[in-house]
């Protein structure tokens, strides 16, 4: 592991998920970029039934409020599950 990714993870920026989630969020763009790749799929998904185009913005808020060390703690310290949704409690 190389001295960067030691002190700062993955390297995944909370802005530009937060930003990604409001505005492409109905796409899962967020969750493509934090690594939960079904998780965006299942965004996608949704969006055709018009529940992606709450969820996603709502979870860009969530992203943007969120506080860097426990955005750290859950993205960039540990690759999340695949199936993994920013609302959801990781222990």
């Amino acid at each position: 592991m190389t001295a960067y990714r030691q002190r700062h993870g993955r390297g995944k920026n909370k802005i530009m998920a937060g930003l990604l989630a409001v505005v492409f969020g109905f796409l899962g763009t967020h969750h493509f970029y934090l690594g939960s790749f079904s998780a965006g799929f299942t965004v996608l998904i949704m969006s055709c039934f018009g529940v992606g185009f709450v969820v996603g913005p709502v979870e860009g808020v969530m992203l943007l409020v969120m506080s860097d060390i426990e955005f750290d703690a859950k993205y960039n310290h540990r690759v999340p599950e695949s199936l993994e949704f920013v609302f959801q409690r990781r222990p």
